[in-house]
């Protein structure tokens, strides 16, 4: 069995404490040899200053990173200035995504700004950035189901998209399902797992519900179980390296870690799948 490629979301700070925990987790996880990392983007563009400042930061560390980007409060003309900061900065790598409205609000597009993440991928890679998408292996809460997922992906991949990374799942073959099919519908754009290594079920299980993530039952009974035993942190290490390895065993040879800025977990996963650590990371000023 292979190791498989790896790649790491983070998230900007919000205050001193946070600062210090991104780069705890950068430290933790950098050594690795990701692929690429990711910074997202704040709701309503909220963390908007913050995710440029994270992303400079992490490449002056060495990493290759992906910023988020997308259609929330702002027009076309603020949001392509943000793109050619990016790529003024050595970034040539951008998630373009619609975005969600701050407080829980629908989406409605700026007056002034993209219509949806179809627009905004045909700007960004007429740029010339490498531009990855968001996918769906459980429908979307807002699609109409499975099917039409799948064909909103076709056509992100057709505006330019060359990488997907999924939503989060707790089942191998809820994956793999997603990825013959995307296949067989036409879709061109790399397919990459993302997985959520599972630090508080409680909070999961919430989080999955909101996003129309399945559940299943056997994974709920396992984590109570855990629970009782007080030996949560080691069930959720054996489900995360399992789910990766019946993964990897069908031929997925990338995975995309949702960290949380929590990196113990996600660097014993990676680990456990054969990754090595490498002392690459530079000296934090």
């Amino acid at each position: 069995m292979t190791t498989p490629n790896l790649s790491f979301e983070f998230f900007p700070p919000k205050d001193l404490k946070g600062s210090f925990k991104l780069w705890e987790t950068a430290q933790a996880l950098l050594p690795l040899a990701p692929r690429y990392v990711s910074v997202t983007y704040g709701a309503g563009g909220s963390t908007r200053q913050l995710t440029h400042e994270t992303v400079e930061a992490l490449q002056q560390q060495g990493a290759r990173v992906a910023a988020h980007l997308t259609c929330v409060g702002a027009s076309r003309a603020e949001t392509m200035e943000i793109a050619e900061r990016y790529w003024a900065a050595g970034v040539r790598d951008i998630v373009a995504l619609r975005g969600d409205a701050p407080n829980g609000e629908s989406f409605v597009p700026h007056a002034e700004g993209f219509n949806s993440s179809l627009d905004l991928i045909e700007a960004l890679s007429a740029r010339g950035f490498e531009v990855q998408v968001g996918a769906y292996p459980d429908p979307h809460p807002e699609s109409r189901g499975r099917a039409a997922d799948i064909e909103w992906l076709r056509a992100k991949s057709q505006a330019g998209a060359t990488k997907a990374v999924t939503q989060f799942f707790f089942d191998a073959d809820t994956f793999l399902r997603f990825r013959d099919d995307c296949a067989d519908a036409g879709v061109t754009a790399e397919i990459v797992p993302g997985i959520l290594p599972i630090h508080n079920w409680k909070s999961a299980q919430s989080f999955a519900t909101r996003c129309g993530v399945d559940i299943p039952a056997e994974l709920a009974q396992g984590f109570e179980a855990a629970t009782r035993d007080n030996r949560t942190e080691l069930f959720a290490l054996a489900h995360a390296t399992e789910l990766c390895t019946e993964l990897m065993d069908a031929g997925v040879d990338q995975m995309h870690f949702y960290t949380l800025n929590r990196p113990e977990l996600t660097r014993d996963i990676c680990r456990a799948l054969g990754a090595e650590m490498e002392d690459t990371l530079r000296e934090v000023a």
